[in-house]
């Protein structure tokens, strides 16, 4: 027996990190209000913390779709291996990127990685494990999710969203 319906649990389950951050700065507050020169800094820390935390969650939460392509992303010690059924897989070293772009491909919303030697992968926004991509993206330096999260929501066609300097 389950205390909550199958459905709200599907439909909750993408929000569980950001729910989860929300729950941890209710405690924050919850802590600050207990007063005093401890546990007023120390509330403050758990909501600030739990700021941060959230901000991450909800940027990160744009990456995260329900598998529709076919083909399996891993990523795994700095390298990005896109396994395709019927594509053209690979693997690119995270510290060999050289351009993220996101392109719309017949409808389909696909991350391109370009090498500084010219190589290039393509791989679909929602293959199945797609989403583990934003802390990957996230690791390199001047990447803004931001940015990525608002052109995953967006409309164009081609959209340049990190390049290394």
């Amino acid at each position: 027996m389950t205390l909550i319906r199958p459905e709200l649990v599907h439909r909750l389950r993408p929000w569980r990190e950001v729910i989860a951050a929300a729950l941890t700065a209710l405690a924050g507050l919850w802590v600050f209000s207990l007063g005093g020169l401890v546990f007023r800094p120390l509330g403050l820390a758990i909501g600030a913390v739990a700021v941060v935390w959230g901000l991450g969650a909800w940027r990160r939460r744009s990456f995260a779709r329900d598998v529709a392509a076919p083909g399996l992303v891993e990523v795994d010690e700095g390298a990005i291996r896109f396994y395709a059924a019927r594509a053209l897989g690979g693997e690119i070293a995270l510290r060999d990127v050289t351009e993220i772009r996101l392109l719309r491909l017949n409808g389909r919303a696909n991350w391109r990685l370009k090498t500084q030697a010219g190589e290039a992968l393509l791989i679909p926004t929602d293959a199945a494990g797609a989403a583990a991509l934003a802390d990957a993206f996230a690791a390199l330096p001047g990447f803004d999710l931001g940015r990525a999260a608002s052109a995953l929501a967006g409309t164009a066609a081609v959209s340049t969203i990190w390049k290394r300097k």
